[in-house]
C-alpha cells in the first residue's frame, strides 16, 4: 500500500473545501504555491490526477477516493483524542452532512440540535435534491446524507427514515383563474403557470404525467410536461409562499401545507395521486460515536414526521 503523506491530504481536503489554491492556503497558513506543491506531490505519489483545476477545483474519481480517506482518518483522529481527553484544546469538529431542503426546513434540524447538545461537533451542512446528494458522498464531501437512493454508495451503510408526502395545491384565486376552464385537468395543468425549486425539481412533472396517464405511478421520474411558465423559486419556505400567493400550482410537502390549507390559502387540486418519495440516511462505514448519535436522532426525528417505511 502506497503511504499517504497526512500533510498532502489535509492540503488536498482544504483545497476541495474552499475551492481555490489561494483559499486553501489561506486556511492551511501556507502559500498558495506549497499548496500546489503539496498536491502535485500526492499526485506523483499515487500515479493520478486528484484535482480538475477548475475554479471551484474539483475532485476526480481518484481524488474522491483520496478525500474520502483523508475525511474518514481525520474523523478517527478527532474520535480517538475526544476518549482519550487530548481534543478540547483543537475545539470542535464539523460533520458535513447533505439534506434536501424540504427536510431542512420541516423535520431536520431538530435532531442535529438533540446531538449537538450531547457532542461537541457542528454541523456543515449541504442543501441539496434528495435524488442528488449521493453525488456528494461520492465526491467525499460529506459523511452523511439525506437521500432517496436506497442503492449504497460505496463505503456507505443505508437505513430507510420514511416517506414524504407531495400534493398538488394552489391558491384560490390561482384555481379560479387557470383551472376552472373546461378540458382535462392535465391538460389544463399543463397550459398553467407552475413553481419549480430548481432545475433538478421534477415532481411537478412527475405529477403531470401520472394525471395524464391514469395508472401510472408518480414516481417516475424524467422531464416533461409541466407548464411553458415554470417560476423558479430555490428555498422551500419561499416556494410553499409563492404557491399561496397565487404565482403558480405547486407540490408541498404535507408538513408544510396545514397552517395554508387551515387558513383556506392552499387548495389541494382535486385530481391525481399525491407523490410520495421515499427518503434514506447513507453514512460512511466509520465506527465515530458522533456519526452514530447524529443517525440515531435523524432516524427518530424522521420517525415523528415522515409517513413510516414500509
Amino acid at each position: 500500500m502506497i503511504d499517504l503523506p497526512l500533510d498532502q491530504v489535509r492540503t488536498l481536503l482544504a483545497a476541495v473545501d474552499e475551492g481555490t489554491f489561494e483559499a486553501a492556503a489561506e486556511t492551511l497558513h501556507l502559500t498558495p504555491s506549497a499548496v500546489s506543491q503539496r498536491i502535485k506531490g500526492l499526485e506523483q505519489r499515487t500515479g493520478r490526477v486528484l484535482l480538475l483545476r477548475t475554479k471551484p477545483v474539483r475532485p476526480t474519481p481518484s481524488g474522491e477516493i483520496v478525500v474520502r480517506f483523508g475525511r474518514q482518518l481525520a474523523r478517527l483522529e478527532r474520535d480517538a483524542g475526544a476518549e482519550l481527553g487530548l481534543s478540547a484544546a483543537a475545539g470542535p469538529t464539523a460533520l458535513p452532512v447533505a439534506v434536501n431542503a424540504d427536510s431542512l426546513a420541516t423535520w431536520f434540524l431538530p435532531a442535529l440540535t438533540e446531538v449537538a447538545g450531547r457532542h461537541d461537533v457542528t454541523f456543515d451542512l449541504h442543501r441539496e435534491d434528495q435524488d442528488h446528494t449521493t453525488v456528494l458522498l461520492r465526491q467525499g464531501r460529506v459523511m452523511a446524507a439525506v437521500t432517496s437512493s436506497p442503492e449504497a454508495v460505496q463505503g456507505c451503510t443505508v437505513r430507510p427514515l420514511g416517506t414524504m408526502r407531495y400534493r398538488a395545491m394552489a391558491s384560490p384565486a390561482f384555481t379560479a383563474r387557470h383551472l376552472a376552464g373546461d378540458g382535462p385537468p392535465a391538460r389544463l395543468l399543463a397550459a398553467a403557470p407552475v413553481v419549480v425549486f430548481d432545475r433538478k425539481d421534477d415532481l411537478q412533472d412527475r405529477f403531470l404525467r401520472a394525471l395524464a396517464a391514469p395508472g401510472a405511478t408518480p414516481g417516475t421520474t424524467g422531464r416533461g410536461g409541466a407548464g411553458r411558465m415554470r417560476h423558479h423559486v430555490p428555498s422551500s419556505e419561499a416556494f410553499v409562499a409563492a404557491v399561496a400567493a397565487g404565482l403558480g400550482w405547486g407540490m408541498i410537502p404535507d408538513a408544510q401545507s396545514g397552517p395554508h390549507r387551515a387558513a383556506g390559502t392552499l387548495l389541494d387540486l382535486p385530481e391525481g395521486p399525491p407523490v410520495d418519495v421515499p427518503l434514506y440516511w447513507q453514512q460512511w462505514k466509520l465506527d465515530s460515536p458522533a456519526l452514530a448519535a447524529v443517525a440515531d436522532a435523524v432516524a427518530g426525528a424522521a420517525r415523528g414526521a415522515l409517513i413510516p417505511p414500509a
